[in-house]
């Protein structure tokens, strides 16, 4: 079967690596890396849904709020708490952008496949779109429409915005449960690790080429 649609994540599939980019950060700021781990853990909380950052996601929050829970809860052990304000995108400065990745989804929406963004997003989007113009026929930012991933309703709300059977779609993402949520609404999905594997199992799936052959070619 050829799919005609290609719905991606941003973080961590259109970037560089969020876990890279977390560690960065606790270098940077001296935070202890496994107290970064549990309090991230709790912010999802035990059902991954209703904790602080699924909240966040969902446009429930107010960012300063959960920057000021964020900081206040990775500032212990320090001898001086961390800044509030900011705490977010200081924790993702780490990340740049993948252009092998960016470069797969525009040259599949040049070749006719439909295109979506799906990010789950923390707080007011910082994303550079302009970097990304005309790659997308959709873009849906979590808190902007109040959905996020894993739940259905956002894939098939994605879906419908391109044009394409939720059947016909393939999606990408770095988290296994947001791959599952795909699933379960009859779409195929790639839990993505890198672009050598995800580009040539998306050239596969969308039966178009998506990198550039000749530079592979001894000179």
């Amino acid at each position: 079967m050829t799919y005609r649609g290609l719905l991606v994540d941003f973080g961590g599939v259109l970037t560089t690596s969020m876990g890279r980019a977390f560690s960065q950060f606790c270098i940077e700021s001296g935070v202890d890396p496994e107290r970064f781990k549990q309090v991230i853990t709790e912010a999802y909380g035990a059902d991954g849904t209703h904790g602080m950052i699924g909240k966040l996601e969902r446009g429930e929050l107010e960012l300063g709020e959960f920057e000021a829970w964020l900081a206040e809860h990775l500032s212990g052990g320090l001898e001086k708490p961390l800044e509030a304000a900011g705490i977010r995108d200081r924790m993702f400065a780490g990340m740049g952008p993948d252009d092998a990745m960016v470069d797969a989804v525009r040259r599949a929406h040049d070749a006719g496949v439909k295109t979506g963004l799906i990010s789950n997003s923390w707080g007011p989007s910082g994303y550079h779109l302009a970097e990304i113009d005309g790659v997308f026929d959709a873009v849906l930012i979590s808190g902007e429409i109040g959905m996020r991933k894993p739940d259905a309703e956002i894939f098939l709300h994605a879906a419908g915005l391109i044009g394409v059977p939720p059947q016909e779609c393939v999606f990408v993402d770095d988290l296994e449960q947001n791959a599952e949520g795909a699933r379960a609404v009859g779409m195929e999905a790639i839990v993505h690790r890198s672009a050598r594997f995800s580009v040539p199992k998306l050239e596969e799936l969308l039966g178009v080429p998506l990198h550039d052959t000749a530079a592979e070619q001894p000179a």
